[in-house]
């Protein structure tokens, strides 16, 4: 399987699967399957790429 989450970058906008009411949030960084990402519902969130899979709307 690939890794999806392993190619976004800083700037690729996303939503969670799990909580689709954080709105599309903004990538600041991925290091080591940590992403960092800025929501405008629910503010920075780092989330565990290993574990949740970010759905990618832009890039």
């Amino acid at each position: 399987m690939i890794d999806l989450n392993a190619m976004l970058a800083p700037g690729n906008i996303v939503r969670h699967p799990d909580h689709p009411e954080w709105g599309e949030g903004q990538v600041q960084s991925n290091i080591r399957g940590k992403i960092t990402v800025n929501f405008p519902e629910a503010g920075k969130q780092v989330i565990d790429g290993a574990r949740i899979f970010l759905v990618l709307v832009s890039f």
